[in-house]
């Protein structure tokens, strides 16, 4: 199924005990993020729309960033859910928030307001939802944790829309997705000598 605009989202980087760039575990997960962008950047995929949460969501940014050089013609819009999003995080995290924001081709606030309260993260789901045509998730349910709330409102929507996909990228797929890495590594080594 051709879609023109995806929704991302996924785990916070502490999820993952991600916590520095040059984690091997964040190697995987962005191989694993571009091989999967460009399977629906080579079926006709024109946007991706994501939040700006510090983990899957800006990691996929900068993947998409990256796929702009062989897809020209793809864009990044990057949503806030609410007004003075990320106003809490630490001056390293918040520059990170802003690079994030000027590498988007588009962004906006779901939410004038600051945060007031739950509904404002709900109309953020359903925005989300009505502004893609499905969604791709770094999640795995053996595995709760903040995207759980994602997760649950979009299984709740493929079953009302079958014309809305979701696909995960859970551990499993993550492990086939470091062994290839690390194949593809060890044939780059040898290959060098």
């Amino acid at each position: 199924m051709m879609l023109s605009r995806l929704w991302l989202t996924g785990y916070r980087g502490y999820e993952l005990n991600v916590y520095q760039d040059n984690d091997p575990k964040l190697a995987v997960i962005k191989y694993s993020l571009k091989n999967t962008l460009q399977v629906y950047l080579e079926d006709g995929l024109e946007w991706l729309i994501t939040g700006a949460q510090l983990g899957v969501e800006q990691w996929g940014v900068e993947v998409a960033v990256d796929l702009k050089q062989d897809f020209p013609n793809f864009k990044i819009a990057v949503m806030l859910p609410f007004a003075e999003f990320g106003k809490q995080w630490n001056e390293k995290n918040q520059e990170r928030l802003n690079q994030i924001l000027t590498k988007a081709d588009f962004s906006a606030k779901v939410s004038e307001h600051p945060y007031e309260n739950p509904s404002q993260l709900k109309n953020y789901q359903t925005f989300m939802s009505e502004h893609t045509d499905g969604a791709l998730m770094v999640y795995d349910p053996e595995y709760p944790g903040k995207p759980q709330y994602d997760y649950d409102f979009l299984k709740r929507k493929t079953e009302r829309d079958a014309n809305y996909p979701l696909q995960l990228l859970d551990f499993y797929e993550l492990q086939d997705q470091a062994e290839q890495l690390s194949e593809r590594q060890r044939s780059d080594d040898d290959s060098a000598e």
